[in-house]
């Protein structure tokens, strides 16, 4: 199996590495610079784009205006479906839930409602999270609504432990079918020495985490002083 690794690394560590793709004890790791972790596809997440996109096992509250009878309280099948009705069976998942209203109202105008106003609401998200493990206060899966970032996904955790590393702070991604991984350092981006990154669904945070942080071994060696973001891609 050929692990190749292109990296985002400070400007010094790249210089020291003009004209040579090994660092360290690894001969199947290149360097290339990159801004960050790139965003999810759509693909990708199914499953997380911006706005929220449906899920399998997700609970929504449809309001028909006018129609008390169609106000339902429905959950998404494991098939990504619901069942509606006057409706039948709709294929939900990755539709957002504006998407969803509309094709509820295509369904029900005239053969049931005149002129249908479909309202979607998640109530419950169950596919749409993110995973916050290691020195956090409260490890555990949380919903992912909306923009969230990194230092936000730590609060929703209770924030960090006493004993936290806080230049040790992992983000394991999955972005156009390839494995990656992004190193970074709460300190720094509370003071501002850059930006905080954004996260998305299926992303799993570890905080702290030693072992996690191994893979980064040959990089941090070489350059032990970071102030950017540090960046690897697994491939198969």
């Amino acid at each position: 199996m050929l692990i190749r690794l292109p990296l985002l690394l400070l400007p010094v560590l790249l210089a020291s590495c003009a004209g040579s793709s090994v660092v360290g004890s690894s001969p199947n790791v290149t360097l290339v610079s990159s801004d960050d972790l790139p965003e999810p596809s759509r693909a990708d997440l199914l499953a997380t784009n911006r706005p929220y996109l449906i899920g399998p096992f997700d609970k929504l509250n449809i309001d028909v205006f006018g129609i008390e009878d169609l106000n339902k309280k429905v959950q998404i099948d494991a098939s990504g479906r619901l069942s509606f009705p006057l409706v039948g069976v709709i294929e939900a998942a990755g539709s957002t839930p504006d998407e969803l209203a509309n094709e509820i109202e295509k369904r029900l105008r005239g053969r049931y409602v005149r002129d249908p106003q479909v309202t979607v609401n998640l109530d419950e998200t169950v596919s749409q999270v993110i995973t916050v493990d290691g020195q956090v206060d409260k490890p555990g899966l949380y919903p992912v609504i909306g923009r969230m970032t990194l230092m936000r996904a730590v609060a929703t955790a209770g924030g960090t432990t006493e004993f936290a590393k806080l230049n040790d702070v992992v983000i394991f991604r999955n972005a156009d079918g390839q494995q990656m991984a992004g190193l970074y350092n709460l300190k720094d981006i509370r003071r501002g020495n850059y930006s905080d990154p954004e996260v998305f669904a299926n992303d799993v945070v570890i905080v702290g985490d030693s072992q996690a942080r191994r893979i980064f071994k040959d990089f941090l060696q070489a350059s032990p002083l970071l102030t950017t973001p540090l960046i690897i891609l697994f491939q198969n």
